[in-house]
């Protein structure tokens, strides 16, 4: 089988650190093209992966024109029209989560991935990291889960922060909930079941606490934000049930490996026309409960 050639559309750190490393050293991939709102972006990331730099309608036109699979490092609800033209175009579609933050963006982009038949895989880390893809798996198998509890707690914004994460627009404007919600989303479902119901209440500064009922019976409870004082940030999932207790490892592996595994995802649906269980219907799904969530909560 030939190398499937994907372009990518991003140039900002998440782009430079994780995306353009991991296609460019895919042994099934070939990076076909790097398109970026600013020139000079695309540029730089272009040459130091060896491929072509796209701007403009134009690039963005060409790019999707010498590509079978499109890879996205941009914010989500740029990403959501950009992933429809895509689909559109006949590229298999490899995603940010979370898909777009409206239920009407992401349902764009499933309706243009149905319409075409492309294959599509949404990067919610831990369904592919090494050190927590096989555990998720092995509690999945397992079932009989009572209750679970999840936090993503993130110190982004919390004074004295660094990280150049945090001069994201649209994470400071939607916070926790639509950063690190579809993460503990996405852990979740695989393991009680799909979301019935959810509860949510925030408090300042960006702390939101979700209740969510699941068609298993069982109810998990998560605790979302951006805004953590340093000292108390951290991630955890802990399951209770019939064989005990189990909890999330802590040792994720580098995220290059998690989503060169990813792209390994996308490209079996490819070869097998088979869709995966992390696709942009399972996005589509996300946003549809995150944005109950947020009703709950602005109203």
């Amino acid at each position: 089988m030939s190398k499937l050639r994907i372009g990518l559309l991003g140039t900002g750190p998440w782009a430079e650190r994780t995306h353009a490393p991991a296609l460019a050293a895919h042994p099934g991939l070939e990076l076909s093209g790097v398109w970026g709102r600013r020139p000079e972006a695309a540029s730089a990331l272009a040459a130091a992966h060896g491929a072509t730099a796209h701007s403009g309608e134009v690039g963005l036109d060409a790019l999707f024109a010498e590509s079978d699979a499109v890879a996205f490092a941009l914010p989500p609800d740029i990403q959501a029209p950009l992933a429809a033209r895509a689909a559109a175009a006949g590229c298999h579609l490899l995603m940010d989560k979370p898909v777009a933050t409206t239920v009407a963006g992401a349902r764009e982009v499933a309706d243009a991935a149905a319409a075409t038949g492309v294959s599509s895989v949404v990067f919610c880390t831990l369904r592919f990291a090494a050190g927590t893809a096989g555990w998720l798996g092995e509690q999945a198998a397992k079932g009989g889960w009572f209750t679970a509890h999840a936090y993503w707690l993130g110190a982004l914004y919390s004074p004295g922060g660094t990280s150049s994460y945090a001069d994201s627009p649209w994470r400071r404007e939607k916070g926790g909930l639509w950063d690190v919600g579809p993460h503990a989303l996405s852990v979740l479902i695989p393991l009680l079941g799909e979301v019935t119901d959810v509860t949510a209440v925030r408090t300042e500064p960006d702390l939101t606490h979700l209740v969510l009922r699941h068609v298993s019976g069982a109810a998990s409870s998560v605790a979302l934000s951006l805004s953590a004082p340093k000292a108390g940030a951290g991630t955890g999932i802990e399951l209770r049930g019939e064989h005990g207790t189990a909890a999330l490892p802590g040792e994720w592996g580098d995220p290059v490996t998690s989503f060169g595994a990813a792209a390994d995802a996308l490209l079996e649906s490819v070869r097998t026309g088979q869709p995966h269980a992390c696709d942009v219907r399972f996005g589509l799904r996300l946003t549809e409960i995150l944005t109950e969530a947020e009703q709950q909560i602005s109203a």
